[in-house]
């Protein structure tokens, strides 16, 4: 939001520097991102006349000219055609910095003439591109006068940056009102919004469609006999000032009212309407719009646009149309002054990927009394510059009911804020903000304005009352010490995550960061969404639903890369997927996928195409890192509709499911044009048991003792006939949970290293060999030792597979 210090001054009576301003701006939550003081660059030039222009003896195209300044004459060689005796220009002296040449000046003889200084174009002045010829200015231009301030470029320009929830300060006049409330001077009577007197009825009226179109209510006036000309050189001034560049009047006025006080307007050529009533309705699908930006818009049955009898004349809330634009010769206009609703200005300016000053407006919230007022306003600018009759004011709808009152209790500032601001200051800040406000018994009953919709509850007060009061005056308070030894900071979740992002990444798969809104489209593939997980203003027409599932978001950035020449992406995400909107409808999940081939760490062996196996080993690793006992996982092929069916699973404890991993279905890929293989993973962090804390003689909970071996382990190997149903995973864990109870020996490792079917085997069974490895306890095992402890493995696995020891 871009303004002058001298347009502000218009609405705030104060004699506070420009720096106490800035200061105060961002103090009272106005970030100010940037001052531009365009006069400092040009304090040395200024208004002089050229009293004579003879030419250079020894040059054609040059001219000696004799200029008239304020400190006296001076001889100037000027190569502008445009320069001649009687002319009004800029003059630079000698010792001048010349900031569009990046020069400064010297005396110098050019072509045997002496010249003392220079007059410039506004190339020269670093005001735009032109220097065809020097600057000429009126006759009135009074000699000696800075040309900055003649220009108007002695006004500095402040840049704030505003947050979606100040839709107020939208327009100077907001900016002001707060500034005043800080103390920072006095906000003038805004008389601009008083009553203008029609002459005549308006012969163009206003209906609003019953088709749920974004206006609710709206205000007209007709003008007739006016001048379309240029614009006051205050009001140009105004505008290009902040960058827009001045058209005619009209339109100018409608920008300047936008600007100064948040209400956008548009005006039509009254004399290219169609019948005598305007309408506000929903557009026709299909129906086109050509705009004022030089565009052509397809509209579609969900945007809200104005229309007369035969088409769409503007985009509701948004911009007009080129067809009943204003010319220079409009002598005929009729006013709209109109209420859109925020999100559907919002929906309907993302659809058609248009920005305008009116959208920025509209969609953050304006003050439904300001279409009142904005077309009183209105009416003075046109009739004052431009002449002629205004009619009476025609109206439509209805403006919203009043705002409820907001009880404040005089303790919550102290409470919420951190800081004392007595009853009666409270009162002033709210009241000098616009609020209506009364107190009893020492709380506060505050009515918000129009302008704030942001105000809804006593927090929302609070906030006014401390931003205002002075942040800065907020003391810093060390929290309180509740025990005599600092706690951890972290909880177990959020290191559980470290570890988890830490594993994966040793893993060698690449961190990412997607969006944890999705596509409804890709949603339904990932298990869809419940309606409440749809968001009614998404930022974008593909974003438009909360994330199911974080592997969504995980291909769509891998299939970029890969799009990108990034062979063989491997990225994994650890954050939040969504079931419902209830309290425990969010999960924190690590996924990852992998695409294309694995690279294997060894010189023998080439890559290979990423398979199951690896989206396994990585939901592992990520388990083991979270603290999931591992060794009693169950592996079950029951992995949800978005994995290949024969070729995915899921970890689990029970019916607690931990992880689920394998390639990724067929069609999936096909929708997301996928070229396989792919793997993925997701891991349910939440889901993984807590530790159990084991007690010390202090009562705190400590680590299991670390036993280290003094004597070698002992390798055996068994091969188990078993019915081809039967799980690798139910022998392993059969294998490994045979010695317990402290016995001459413990199982350290148990591995799977062969899987046989085929001749000598049943059709209906299967060969797996496992390795065991057994750690002596505090003897070296005998071979007697060694047969019972076998034995034991033996019966174990017998018994809990009926599976038979291989011959």
């Amino acid at each position: 939001m871009k303004f002058t210090l001298g347009w502000l001054k218009d609405h705030l009576q104060t004699d506070a520097p420009l720096d106490e301003i800035v200061t105060k701006l961002t103090a009272i939550g106005l970030e100010v991102d940037s001052v531009e003081d365009r006069g400092a660059a040009l304090v040395a030039f200024t208004v002089a006349e050229v009293l004579t222009a003879e030419q250079h003896p020894d040059a054609d195209r040059l001219r000696v000219c004799k200029v008239k300044s304020a400190d006296g004459e001076h001889q100037v060689v000027c190569g502008a055609p445009n320069a001649r005796a009687g002319m009004k220009g800029v003059f630079a002296p000698v010792g001048a910095y010349v900031p569009g040449i990046d020069v400064k000046l010297k005396k110098a003889k050019i072509r045997g003439v002496e010249s003392h200084g220079m007059l410039c174009s506004e190339r020269e002045m670093g005001m735009s591109d032109e220097h065809d010829g020097i600057i000429e200015l009126p006759s009135e231009a009074e000699i000696g006068m800075p040309f900055a301030e003649f220009a108007g470029l002695n006004d500095p320009v402040i840049d704030i940056e505003l947050t979606p929830n100040r839709p107020d300060c939208t327009g100077v006049r907001g900016i002001a009102r707060d500034l005043a409330a800080a103390g920072l001077g006095t906000l003038k009577r805004f008389a601009a919004g008083e009553p203008v007197a029609g002459t005549y009825d308006s012969p163009v009226t206003w209906d609003i469609a019953a088709d749920g179109n974004a206006s609710s209510f709206v205000v007209g006036r007709h003008f007739k006999d006016i001048t379309n000309g240029p614009s006051p050189k205050w009001l140009a001034d105004r505008l290009t000032a902040i960058g827009l560049r001045p058209i005619s009047a009209l339109v100018d006025i409608t920008n300047y009212v936008t600007m100064d006080l948040g209400r956008p307007l548009h005006v039509f050529d009254a004399g290219k309407l169609e019948g005598g009533t305007l309408t506000m309705r929903r557009a026709v699908a299909g129906e086109t719009l050509a705009a004022l930006d030089g565009r052509d818009y397809k509209l579609d049955e969900t945007m809200s646009v104005i229309g007369d009898a035969g088409q769409a004349l503007a985009i509701g809330g948004i911009m007009g149309g080129e067809d009943t634009g204003c010319q220079p010769e409009t002598t005929d206009v009729f006013l709209e002054v109109a209420l859109f609703g925020p999100v559907a200005v919002a929906t309907t300016g993302r659809k058609l990927n248009l920005i305008s000053d009116a959208r920025y407006r509209f969609e953050r919230g304006i003050d439904p009394q300001s279409a009142l007022w904005g077309a009183e306003v209105a009416a003075r600018l046109i009739t004052e510059i431009c002449g002629g009759e205004v009619s009476s004011t025609v109206c439509a709808g209805a403006l919203p009911p009043a705002r409820e009152p907001i009880r404040l209790r005089g303790s919550r500032v102290a409470s919420l804020g951190g800081i004392e601001v007595e009853l009666e200051q409270q009162k002033d800040i709210l009241t000098n903000l616009g609020f209506e406000v009364t107190s009893d018994a020492g709380d506060i009953t505050a009515v918000p304005p129009g302008w704030r919709m942001d105000i809804e509850g006593e927090a929302d007060l609070v906030e006014e009352v401390v931003r205002i009061h002075g942040l800065e005056k907020v003391a810093p308070v060390s929290l309180p010490r509740t025990t005599s030894l600092s706690q951890t900071a972290i909880t177990l979740g959020q290191k559980r995550a470290g570890l988890v992002k830490r594993a994966l990444a040793v893993n060698g798969l690449n961190e990412a960061v997607t969006w944890s809104f999705g596509s409804a489209v890709l949603a339904d593939l990932f298990g869809g969404v419940t309606k409440d997980l749809r968001l009614e203003n998404p930022i974008s027409a593909d974003l438009d639903v909360m994330r199911p599932s974080i592997l969504p978001g995980l291909l769509t950035a891998a299939a970029r890369n890969i799009d990108r020449g990034q062979t063989d992406p491997a990225i994994f995400e650890l954050g939040p997927q969504y079931r419902d909107a209830t309290n425990g409808g969010q999960q924190l999940v690590a996924a990852g996928v992998r695409l294309g081939r694995m690279e294997l760490p060894h010189w023998s062996q080439g890559p290979r195409n990423v398979d199951a196996i690896d989206a396994k080993g990585d939901a592992m690793v990520a388990l083991a890192a979270a603290g999931a006992p591992i060794d009693n996982l169950q592996t079950t092929a029951d992995a949800p509709s978005w994995y290949h069916p024969g070729r995915s699973g899921t970890l689990r404890l029970g019916s607690n499911i931990l992880a689920s991993f394998g390639e990724l279905h067929p069609k999936i890929l096909r929708q997301l044009d996928i070229r396989p293989p792919a793997v993925a993973f997701e891991v349910f962090i939440e889901n993984v048991p807590q530790p159990r804390a084991k007690k010390g003689k202090g009562g705190g909970a400590t680590r299991r003792m670390l036993h280290l071996a003094a004597l070698q382990p002992v390798n055996r190997d068994f091969a188990f006939v078993v019915k081809r149903d039967v799980a690798a995973a139910t022998v392993l864990r059969a294998a490994a949970s045979s010695l317990k109870g402290g016995g001459k020996a413990e199982i350290s490792d148990v591995r799977l290293f062969d899987i046989y079917e085929g001749k000598g085997i049943g059709e209906d069974q299967k060969s797996l060999a496992i390795s065991v490895v057994l750690q002596p306890g505090k003897e070296t095992l005998t071979d007697k030792d060694l047969e019972a402890l076998s034995a034991q493995i033996v019966d174990a696995v017998t018994k809990a597979t009926g599976g038979t020891l291989r011959a």
